[in-house]
């Protein structure tokens, strides 16, 4: 079942104490589509400048990402994000940030775009994001990843189209922000009544909440020992929960459980190397071994009381 993404496609230079990538693939449509791509077609809708590297173009079209939505233009600069980690990598520093083409974005949907099974609008403008629900005919699920920026600035256009969405994927300091409750259980329920029937809030290194109707699902992380790169980790998560949710074309609350743990999988291995590095070497086997890794951090087995 398809997927059509909306997001930033763009080209990321990242420093962590573990090394530095000049203009790695980056972008939350990139991050989504890399990891989404391993269960489900994927149509990605961005827009690049004639800087964007053909390898990258290649990463895509070997991974089956239909390009139709993806502009070029032409003497076009792509945007290039610059930041940088300390040792808690928990908190990205954006040294510089050049929109360049995508300044000026308006999303445009190819025809067959359209009425695609799950519908994902990543952290974009929430007046492009309103704008691609008009465009895209009838979903079947359309979930919305937002950030900070939009929810101090462009609040009331944010809420509007959370109105109009099926599922959100937020952090908890932008749950806390959004309702202005600290507590995630009830600012979670604040955002379902807003009209989404379900919501996952993303912890990091403590892995992700899920709420879905009146439903609970806490999901564990796997602690690492490598972490190179928490760029885009949310957006892998993204890719891999609603992959594999498209894969099922199937919104029931096991599903979505099981969608979760997917998500979770795809992010530990993106933080494993800069940029999507990690996923472009990624095998199947790989995926469903860390699978098995993460049953393992939620089995009672052999524990008695």
């Amino acid at each position: 079942m398809a997927i059509t993404v909306v997001g930033s496609v763009a080209l990321d230079t990242v420093e962590t104490p573990f090394g530095k990538i000049e203009k790695g693939l980056g972008g939350s449509g990139s991050h989504f589509s890399a990891s989404a791509s391993f269960y489900s077609p994927i149509n990605l809708v961005g827009v690049v400048g004639s800087d964007f590297d053909q390898a990258h173009l290649d990463f895509f079209k070997s991974r089956k990402i239909n390009l139709d939505g993806l502009e070029i233009v032409e003497g076009g600069k792509s945007f290039h994000w610059v930041g940088k980690y300390d040792f808690d990598l928990n908190t990205a520093h954006t040294l510089e940030t050049h929109l360049n083409v995508f300044e000026t974005f308006s999303p445009k949907l190819p025809e067959s775009y359209r009425n695609s099974d799950v519908l994902f609008l990543a952290n974009i403008h929430p007046a492009l994001q309103n704008h691609v629900i008009d465009e895209a005919g009838k979903p079947g699920l359309i979930a919305l990843d937002t950030m900070n920026l939009w929810i101090d600035t462009t609040k009331e256009e944010l809420l509007k189209v959370i109105k109009r969405v099926d599922l959100v994927t937020i952090n908890e300091a932008e749950a806390r922000s959004l309702t202005g409750n600290p507590n995630l259980v009830q600012a979670s329920r604040a955002i379902q009544e807003l009209g989404p029937k379900t919501v996952v809030i993303k912890r990091g290194e403590y892995g992700a909440l899920m709420f879905h109707e009146d439903k609970i699902f806490n999901a564990p992380a796997l602690p690492l020992e490598s972490i190179f790169d928490p760029t885009g980790a949310g957006d892998s998560f993204a890719g891999g929960m609603l992959g594999y949710i498209a894969k099922r074309n199937d919104y029931t609350f096991d599903t979505l459980k099981t969608a979760v743990i997917c998500g979770s999988v795809m992010a530990s291995f993106n933080v494993e190397k800069f940029s999507c590095d990690r996923l472009k070497e990624l095998t199947k086997e790989e995926i469903s071994a860390r699978f098995a890794e993460f049953q393992s951090l939620g089995s009672f087995e052999g524990i008695q009381f």
